[in-house]
């Protein structure tokens, strides 16, 4: 059975935004810090080296297997803000709808700027997918 490639690092989050080069993207990556912090009630943490999560949750795969994992979390890519919603975007059309200029595709949110995006129906989306996580 194969692992899991991306795994808890114990980096400093901190650290890893920081050291972002484009300072509107360090920005928008400490404003959804505070918004997870928010929604999940935890700290930020690294996994692997370049995804950030909060939460943990266990994943039960089709076939059997078990893997710790994030309730949600984000990664500053080069061209977008992406955002991992576990429950898949499609569980929430209507957020969706109402939160501004995005892509969706099955559980990632691509965010050019926060500035795009209504934060207080992004805020809603978050909290909702959470709230279905530890519903499951």
């Amino acid at each position: 059975m194969a692992e899991a490639k991306t795994k808890l690092t114990g980096e400093s989050v901190k650290e890893f935004i920081g050291k972002l080069s484009d300072e509107d993207r360090r920005k928008d990556c400490q404003v959804v810090v505070k918004l997870m912090s928010e929604a999940t009630g935890a700290k930020p943490e690294m996994w692997g080296p370049s995804i950030v999560g909060f939460g943990r949750r266990l994943l039960k795969y089709a076939e059997g297997r078990e893997a710790e994992w994030m309730m949600i979390g984000f990664s500053p890519r080069k061209t977008d803000l992406t955002l991992y919603i576990m429950q898949g975007t499609d569980a929430f059309p209507d957020l969706l709808k109402r939160l501004g200029k995005h892509k969706a595709r099955k559980s990632c949110l691509y965010i050019k700027k926060l500035a795009d995006v209504d934060l207080d129906v992004l805020r809603e989306l978050l909290k909702q997918s959470v709230a279905k996580s530890v519903g499951e």
